[in-house]
């Protein structure tokens, strides 16, 4: 089956060169949904002006060339084709989708080799909620591209090295390694944190230690190493039971800290200074992009070694640049990273192509992640001004979610199962369904709604059709047709449904996860629509309609299904 707006996209192409010649065939048809027919196309309009015709003449032209189409044509106003599709090619076609174990998605042909950088937590510190965005986008994106065909690479870059890590571990040292890993391992990070620096500022010697410490971390010191790798384990177990918790895909294998990128440093300064990409200026190593200048008006640098010798945060990019393109052979990056870092990337991204690392046949996207906001509209923080310990904000979600199912008869462990769904899907729809690069309200009370465009709505979508199988003791995937559409509400979700492979493909072409969560909330209302107006298994049914309905049924939870779950949202099949 093929998408109806890609079908009508090549039809009234093809009638764009017969009507008018070949030079106008690929002219783009304009076509949108419309309330007066299933879609409209508006290219008459703008093709009018290059033919020196008038609009509504040109729309006769191509409504002509379209004689054979299955539905009919419309001219109306001043040169629109209002477009109605026959009934029988719609559900022809969703029989089709039904009977396709993809449901009408394509796959990338030849496949890319996609690396996705996300979530990327501070090790030195607790896993707060700005990492919740980059973490749920990121691992979105890597679902998408995967079921498209395509080879992910995902790299969790770290902050695992650097100079607070001379105190961290002399910090370990003075409490003791299993003290140090019980407090790691807890979610303590940030207070750990907070009494090394504690000691660091108030105590010379251990100040005088700390700052030794970083020497021998970066000279490669066995011992200095192993406690570093003491340090880092604990707190990578932490991490890994908030991805377990949020149900996401990053494993141990994906990390690919700033530490992995420390031995390349050296070299991406001297190969960028031998090239004469990299001046120094002022005492520090520059690279100047072209067309970035500062609020002085003079050129912006890039800083790749600063004057008293050290790296930063271009260095470590640069570097990973360089790797994920020669190394990983990479044809398209993804950097899931906050917006607040748009200029930077922009910077490193040109960096990389006057150093000849970064090629035109690669392509490196910034999708920037908006700030999430709390109630106030100001940053999501705690009362008392800190920064959302991440596992606690999820636990208030799984808590919440308990409570809203509450009474509902399930035992103790489908309670929990269903809660944990419920809760996670809540706070990862919510992120998802507005668009990465704006800010949202983090709302609770909003998010575990059973109403409007919210994860318990969608879920609870697809729990009320498992039902309807359940009462008529039917398997959803013996659920076959024919599919017979006699009633506008069987057509509207037929048509819906048509969309979803479409919406996948261009939902991971643009990056854009809040196209899919709208296209499938759209599904869900057609399906309430449908289930308020088309009675499936009720008595005086008859055995025909029912089977098409049914079929209809079966068709949109996979849909339904899908789509959540390339989204990483969870479905649990009672609620």
């Amino acid at each position: 089956m093929t998408d109806p707006q890609i079908v009508l996209t090549e039809r009234v192409q093809q009638a764009l060169a017969r009507a008018f010649g070949q030079e106008h065939a690929d002219a783009d048809p304009l076509i949108r949904p419309s309330q007066f027919a299933d879609f409209q196309a508006n290219v008459a309009m703008s093709l009018a002006k290059r033919l020196r015709r008038a609009p509504r003449e040109v729309a006769e032209a191509i409504r002509t060339e379209l004689s054979d189409f299955p539905g009919t044509i419309e001219v109306s106003g001043p040169g629109f084709l209002n477009i109605t599709l026959d009934d029988t090619w719609i559900a022809a076609e969703a029989a089709q989708m039904l009977d396709d174990a993809r449901l009408g998605i394509g796959t990338i042909t030849p496949a890319q080799t996609v690396v996705i950088d996300y979530s990327a937590p501070n090790a030195a510190k607790e896993m707060h909620v700005g990492h919740l965005r980059t973490t749920i986008v990121g691992d979105a994106l890597a679902r998408l591209h995967e079921h498209l065909g395509n080879k992910v690479i995902r790299q969790n870059h770290l902050g695992d090295w650097g100079t607070p890590f001379g105190m961290l571990i002399e910090h370990l040292l003075d409490i003791g390694e299993e003290a140090a890993v019980a407090q790691l391992e807890a979610g303590m990070g940030t207070e750990y944190y907070q009494a090394a620096r504690a000691k660091f500022d108030a105590d010379e010697s251990f100040k005088t230690r700390a700052r030794v410490r970083v020497t021998t971390l970066q000279s490669g010191d066995p011992e200095t190493l192993r406690l570093w790798h003491v340090f880092m384990d604990a707190t990578v177990r932490y991490f890994n039971k908030i991805y377990e918790m949020l149900g996401v895909t990053l494993t141990d294998a994906d990390i690919a800290g700033e530490s992995m990128y420390n031995p390349m440093l050296q070299k991406v300064c001297d190969d960028l200074e031998e090239a004469g990409v990299a001046q120094i200026s002022e005492g520090a190593l520059c690279v100047f992009p072209p067309g970035f200048t500062g609020s002085d008006d003079k050129p912006l640098p890039l800083i790749i070694r600063k004057s008293d010798g050290g790296y930063g945060y271009a260095t470590t990019d640069m570097a990973a640049v360089r790797y994920r393109v020669h190394d990983l052979k990479a044809d398209r990056m993804l950097y899931v990273v906050g917006a607040d870092q748009a200029l930077h990337f922009r910077m490193v991204f040109e960096a990389a192509r006057m150093a000849g690392w970064l090629p035109d046949t690669v392509s490196a996207e910034h999708v920037k992640i908006g700030m999430m906001l709390g109630k106030d509209g100001r940053r999501f923080k705690t009362r008392s001004g800190e920064s959302v310990k991440l596992m606690d904000l999820l636990q208030e979600a799984i808590d919440r979610a308990t409570a809203a199912i509450a009474d509902r008869g399930y035992d103790e462990q489908m309670q929990r199962e269903i809660a944990h769904a419920v809760g996670m899907g809540a706070v990862k729809y919510a992120d998802l369904s507005v668009s990465h690069d704006s800010e949202y309200v983090f709302d609770f009370d909003r998010m575990l709604g059973f109403t409007g465009n919210t994860a318990p709505y969608l879920q609870y979508a697809q729990a009320r059709i498992r039902s309807i199988f359940r009462r008529g003791g039917v398997d959803p995937a013996t659920a076959t047709g024919p599919i017979v559409l006699g009633e506008p509400a069987e057509r509207a979700l037929a048509l819906q449904l048509l969309g979803f492979g479409a919406v996948v493909e261009q939902t991971t072409a643009l990056s854009e996860p809040h196209r899919l969560c709208a296209y499938i909330y759209a599904a869900a209302t057609a399906f309430t629509d449908f289930f308020e107006q088309c009675p499936v298994l009720k008595e005086g049914v008859e055995p025909d309609v029912r089977a098409s309905r049914l079929a209809l049924c079966a068709l949109t939870l996979r849909v339904l299904e899908t789509g959540l779950d390339l989204l990483g949202v969870p479905v649990p099949e009672r609620m």
